[in-house]
């Protein structure tokens, strides 16, 4: 009995040993073929990844989604709009290459620190943009910092309480002690078909761009320590909005709510439009035919609202 329980504990340690060896190969692979596009800087003893495009006009913050990095905006975006904006397109705490936040990673602290970072290069009053989850941090910045942006404009974000069951990955993830197994075995295990599958159904019913899988850098959203602090954002992101909603009266600053009308991963009638009547200052428009990812398939209205947002703020002449 003895000899067989030795023998089972070393098999198992064997096994997590090649798991962990496996997830730490797949990560300095993602690293080795997306490193960082732009530069760290230091905000509170930790690191923050700021990709700066355009060399004048206004300043604009771009920020990311749930599972994202700078990336979805350099994609084309940022370049669309350096030609009129200081674009700074940031990795938000725990994403791509910016630390994740030592205890409270709630979207006011996530704001809080781009806000910082923001401050830290110059960009004291900037137009703020956020896509998806990213949306929820820049609502957060407007309702907990308003003196410290001139616009925002959400892409296809959060907004008001939901009831949704979470993936079973997240829900894996967040889970303390299951994530210590379930992590490493994603970062070790999930194959190429899985993140084409997923990228599919996050841009349905659009198709994603030529060549955006590959510029992206899916893989660094599987790193064991993203996939936790990803999990992590997201099991809290309900709770955290039912203590935003609350406040989104007192965002006055010129605001411009873009939402696909198919978007199935954040619908419309749950968080755009009710966002909407309760924001004074707030500009609907909805898309037609367009899911989740409206700043790639619907750029030219994306670009429309952004300007929009900087002419009502005074920084725009058209």
């Amino acid at each position: 009995m003895t000899d067989a329980l030795t023998y089972l504990l070393t098999l198992i340690a064997g096994l997590t040993g090649w798991v962990h060896i496996r997830a730490t190969t797949q990560e300095k692979e993602a690293v080795q073929n997306h490193p960082p596009e732009g530069q760290i800087i230091e905000v509170d003893g930790r690191k923050v990844h700021v990709v700066i495009k355009g060399e004048s006009g206004p300043d604009l913050v771009l920020i990311h989604g749930l599972s994202g990095n700078t990336r979805d905006f350099t994609m084309s975006l940022a370049d669309r709009l350096s030609s009129s904006y200081r674009v700074l397109v940031m990795d938000r705490p725990g994403m791509g290459y910016s630390d994740v936040l030592p205890s409270d990673n709630s979207i006011v602290e996530q704001a809080r620190v781009l806000k910082k970072a923001a401050g830290a290069l110059g960009a004291h009053l900037p137009i703020v943009v956020g896509h998806s989850y990213g949306g929820a941090v820049a609502l957060a910045w407007a309702v907990r910092f308003p003196n410290r942006l001139a616009a925002l404009v959400t892409l296809s974000s959060p907004a008001l309480p939901f009831d949704s069951a979470m993936p079973l990955y997240y829900w894996l993830n967040a889970n303390p002690v299951l994530t210590q197994f379930s992590a490493p075995l994603m970062t070790a295990f999930v194959p190429d078909s899985v993140i084409e599958r997923e990228l599919g159904e996050i841009f349905a019913p659009q198709r994603p761009p030529l060549g955006y899988a590959s510029h992206i850098g899916a893989r660094l959203s599987l790193r064991r320590g993203a996939l936790r602090v990803n999990a992590m954002h997201r099991s809290n992101l309900a709770r955290e909005l039912a203590a935003l909603e609350v406040l989104y009266s007192s965002i006055t600053v010129p605001t411009e709510i873009v939402h696909g009308e198919e978007d199935d991963i954040v619908p419309m009638e749950i968080h755009a439009l009710p966002l909407s009547h309760k924001v004074s200052s707030a500009s609907l428009t909805l898309i037609p035919r367009v899911g989740h990812m409206p700043h790639h398939v619907a750029r030219e209205d994306v670009m429309s609202a952004i300007h929009r947002a900087a002419k009502r703020a005074g920084l725009r002449s058209a």
